[in-house]
């Protein structure tokens, strides 16, 4: 499942869920690399 992620104030990283870390961030893995990041809630 692809989720997005939020690096620093204004980079996203988009790519498939690895798992949720203990203070709420969020990892994805981008072609091999894992980005941990806090997680973008979808709009309504």
């Amino acid at each position: 499942m692809l989720k997005t992620i939020l690096l620093g104030s204004c980079v996203f990283v988009q790519g498939t869920f690895v798992r949720m870390l203990p203070d709420g961030r969020m990892s994805v893995n981008v072609d091999g690399r894992i980005f941990s990041g806090a997680p973008v809630n979808a709009a309504a």
